[in-house]
């Protein structure tokens, strides 16, 4: 297994960094990951799936989002359509050089994107959703004690996971243009839910309501005690697990 660095134009004209996780020979299937509000695609929870999936014979493509991690660009002015946007363009660059998605896997908010980002992508045949919120706005919680100077002023430097991002009015608004509901129960591909029921940051009734919406072939998986960010090892591996099984069916 070997992993390579890339760089590829995002949704708003930036460069955005990503990494391809390759399995030993050719592969047989490739997959796109999306990580979480504010992560970057080297959390090591992104690393312990992608292995597992390379040990299926599946290629992992995983990137930042404009603006994060080691993509250009400027945080302040993407919202949740533009990481949609983003998806589609990282899954246009991968039909070009290694093969396009078969499968797109999104954690907590990016769960939520490529929800949407698969009516776009026609290769695909499963999605997977690991702790994601049933509605963008849920991210809100995290900035509310400074929403009054959002929309006063037309933004506020706001702490998330310890680090200041400055989030604009713009953003807000996407969120209350981002609803949900057609997105899941129009799906027409194999969708696998996961979340953990103890999970403090995006409740598991989100994952309750995803399934409820989504149609036929669906599966839901429950992550016992995990963390939302998978910090504990034992449980990103079993995810990465799970989901190499439960694809394969489908590739």
């Amino acid at each position: 297994m070997a992993t390579s660095k890339i760089e590829f134009k995002g949704a708003l004209g930036d460069m955005l960094a990503g990494k391809i996780d390759t399995p030993d020979g050719e592969h047989r299937a490739c997959a796109l990951f999306a990580h979480c509000f504010t992560c970057s695609k080297n959390l090591k929870a992104v690393g312990h799936i992608a292995k597992a999936l390379n040990k299926k014979g599946v290629a992992v493509f995983r990137f930042d989002f404009t603006g994060l991690g080691d993509s250009g660009g400027s945080f302040e002015d993407t919202n949740f359509s533009s990481n949609v946007d983003d998806l589609i363009a990282a899954s246009e660059y991968m039909e070009q050089q290694m093969g396009a998605p078969q499968i797109i896997i999104g954690h907590s908010l990016g769960g939520a994107a490529v929800i949407q980002a698969a009516h776009r992508i026609e290769s695909l045949r499963a999605i997977a959703t690991i702790g994601a919120p049933s509605e963008p706005k849920h991210v809100e919680h995290h900035f509310e004690s400074k929403r009054e100077e959002i929309e006063k002023t037309g933004s506020a430097i706001v702490k998330l996971a310890g680090r200041p991002f400055r989030i604009k009015k713009q953003f807000l608004d996407d969120l209350e243009k981002s609803k949900m509901d057609n997105y899941i129960k129009n799906l027409d591909k194999a969708l696998l839910v996961m979340h953990a029921p103890l999970d403090d940051t995006v409740g598991i009734d989100n994952a309750a309501h995803i399934y409820k919406m989504a149609k036929h072939p669906k599966s839901f998986i429950s992550l016992d005690k995990a963390d939302h960010l998978l910090l504990d090892e034992t449980y990103s591996r079993y995810v990465g697990a799970v989901i190499s099984e439960w694809s394969e069916i489908y590739l």
